[in-house]
């Protein structure tokens, strides 16, 4: 089922009634609104196969390739789930995303599913370019050495690593504190999806929450944003007319056949006299 106007309208009458303020760092931001990420899916063509009555929230994409799953009642630490089936493109891969990620960050990857494929980049560059801290074990940390990335292997048998990345209370530099989220992409994750993770997660813009909205952490920092409330819903409504024009586009290379060209009429020798 599509993304429907009234849907839209949702979101427009919760946000359009709240002063935004400007939430950072973004690892602490909270989970913000979940639509953030289901109605950017909706808007690309997936399908809900869940019970609309249900809080758990089951959606399908076009190719039935992926697969997401959020369940706000989940008694596991991970409430986002996200499943990719084997195809001629790619092996699956399977990732998880705890209740407080922001959804802001997660559609990062998300949208990346969407949008036509990019160039490879190096997943890293994102983390270095904004300025967090690299050592040689292959980790990252936040410049408030709350949040943590790590590239490590899942075992010895296997050589491709996987991403973990925690935000956790800071209690001392020998004994961390408890975890505040958790994200975890498998070895087969492609690294543009990585990439478009950690980008939305490292990237210095803050996100808007509401007056009341809980953060993550007592150290996020709360501002009153220059943004007024229309101009955040018409910031997302932006953004799914930009989902809607990108799956037309993917679908329609899917769906052309690859032009080719004429078979060329063979030169017959002249006839003799």
């Amino acid at each position: 089922m599509p993304l429907s106007e009234r849907q839209l309208a949702s979101f427009a009458d919760k946000h359009a009634g709240q002063i935004p303020f400007d939430t950072g760092p973004r690892h602490l931001a909270g989970p913000g609104d979940a639509r953030h990420v289901t109605h950017g899916l909706a808007a690309a063509g997936w399908t809900t196969l869940s019970d609309p009555l249900d809080a758990e929230i089951v959606m399908r994409s076009p190719d039935h390739r992926y697969r997401l799953q959020f369940d706000p009642q989940s008694t596991t630490s991970a409430w986002w789930r996200l499943r990719a089936e084997n195809s001629d493109n790619g092996p699956g891969w399977y990732a998880e995303f705890g209740k407080r990620v922001p959804a802001e960050v997660l559609a990062g990857l998300t949208d990346a599913l969407i949008a036509p494929a990019s160039p490879q980049q190096d997943p890293w560059e994102p983390v270095t370019r904004a300025g967090w801290r690299r050592d040689e074990a292959g980790t990252a940390h936040s410049p408030d050495s709350l949040c943590h990335i790590e590239r490590r292997p899942m075992s010895e048998f296997r050589v491709h690593p996987s991403w973990h990345i925690e935000a956790r209370d800071a209690r001392d530099a020998q004994y961390p504190g408890p975890r505040i989220w958790h994200a975890f992409l498998d070895e087969h994750v492609p690294d543009p999806l990585a990439g478009a993770f950690l980008n939305a997660l490292t990237d210095r813009s803050p996100l808007q929450r509401g007056m009341f909205d809980r953060t993550a952490h007592h150290s996020a920092v709360k501002e009153q944003s220059p943004l007024r409330p229309q101009q955040v819903v018409d910031a997302h409504t932006a953004r799914m007319k930009t989902i809607r024009a990108q799956a037309r586009t993917a679908r329609r290379q899917q769906t052309t056949p690859a032009t080719r060209p004429a078979p060329s009429t063979p030169v017959r020798p002249a006839a003799r006299r």
